[in-house]
């Protein structure tokens, strides 16, 4: 068994626990007090409410529950809940006011919007065309997907949506530019798609940039797009390997969920455990992992592990996440990247692979998040009031 976590690293990985309503971790806004750990792994973590009877209190306690019992080590999870006494509530309130009247924010993706990122350990595992596919499955079902292309070296992501068109930007209301994703409707629901793809004039130009620049402009893309307010989802491509965007972005987006991307071969599982190891010690959450390229089928039937076996299950059972799905090997998932037109949106074994864990996801293990909270009427009614006292001061 894994050595337990302290008590500190049980609060550090509770910053991820992002208010959706306020845009605020529970940490800060002194929700989560307090963590106990004893030697056998058994967690207890206090929490206090805003209101005993908060809406919020079931979607707190399955993001609380499912970030602490990611961390190597722990048996079980328990929280003691309680409730904020009116000065607490008031600090609260103001802290949040404060941040979000005097504080730009970190980025402009909405406190709503439940943000996956996809990472794999090496590049060749066909990480960008999971990325794409699980975009493409749950806009179908009807959710405002956006796409990030954070492989700013290896950009594909434009190409395999069937997206040529250049980013434009506009003016938003305080007269900063922002810029306008690329629109791309599927079904019910649709893509909201930023790529360094949109920007160059030939996919083929290289961009030798050094990790410093790489992770700006990645911040770039975090702070200065016009990110619409309803998005649900926002799915990262992330670059290869752990370096300086991956740093960099679990530090501006500490609610992100990562999913890891490996082949069946042994050697891809080695290296796709690293990037679990980055996500934990980064204090993300780690939703899963997707065996991709696995055995082909041929059209009698016939079954080639082309690629070798067992290395998502592998990664899975080492790393204590759950093997979201395995896509099988299919000539069309390259072909469909190839015109543009994702897999998840046609048919075939690879198709279904892709829609249910989509579904998985959005029913399960990264629902959207529910605006029907209490904090967000705290928030205005103190709000109100401060505002009031700022006006009679004036």
């Amino acid at each position: 068994m894994s050595a337990v976590p302290t008590s500190d690293d049980v609060l550090a990985t509770l910053r991820g626990v992002i208010d959706p309503e306020l845009g605020t971790d529970i940490v800060e806004l002194g929700m989560a007090r307090r963590a106990t750990v004893d030697d056998a792994g058994h967690v207890v973590v206090d929490v206090a409410l805003t209101t005993a009877g908060c809406p919020l209190r079931a979607q707190l306690q399955s993001e609380i529950k499912a970030r602490i019992a990611d961390l190597p080590g722990v048996e079980s999870v328990k929280i003691d809940w309680g409730e904020m006494t009116p000065e607490q509530k008031s600090a609260a309130m103001a802290k949040a006011r404060w941040n979000v009247k005097e504080s730009a924010p970190t980025t402009a993706v909405p406190p709503t919007t439940r943000v996956l990122a996809v990472a794999s350990g090496k590049g060749g595992v066909g990480k960008s065309s999971v990325s794409a596919n699980l975009a493409a499955a749950l806009a179908a079902q009807g959710y405002a997907v956006g796409v990030l292309d954070a492989d700013i070296w290896g950009f594909s992501l434009p190409r395999m949506l069937g997206l040529d068109a250049r980013l434009e930007a506009t003016k938003d209301a305080s007269g900063s530019t922002r810029i306008v994703p690329q629109r791309l409707d599927i079904g019910a629901g649709r893509l909201e798609v930023v790529s360094m793809g949109l920007l160059v004039d030939d996919e083929t130009d290289a961009l030798m940039w050094r990790g410093l620049i790489l992770n700006r402009a990645v911040q770039h893309f975090l702070e200065d797009v016009a990110w619409p307010d309803d998005l649900q989802y926002l799915v990262i491509d992330m670059p290869p390997g752990t370096g300086d965007v991956q740093m960099g972005l679990a530090r501006m987006l500490p609610q992100a969920e990562m999913i890891v991307v490996t082949t069946p071969a042994l050697a891809a599982q080695k290296v796709a455990a690293r990037a679990v190891t980055m996500a934990r010690k980064s204090y993300l959450r780690v939703l899963g992992a997707v065996e991709n390229m696995s055995a082909f089928e041929c059209e009698h039937g016939t079954t080639y592990p082309l690629f070798g076996s067992g290395g998502g299950a592998a990664l899975a059972h080492d790393a204590e996440i759950p093997l979201l799905g395995a896509i099988p090997l299919e000539p069309s998932v390259s072909s469909g990247s190839d015109v543009g037109r994702p897999i998840a949106l046609g048919d075939g074994a690879a198709a279904d692979a892709f829609r249910a864990i989509a579904s998985r996801l959005a029913d399960d293990l990264a629902p959207p998040i529910d605006m029907g909270g209490c904090s967000a009427r705290l928030l205005a009614a103190a709000t109100s009031a401060l505002d009031a006292l700022d006006a009679e001061g004036t």
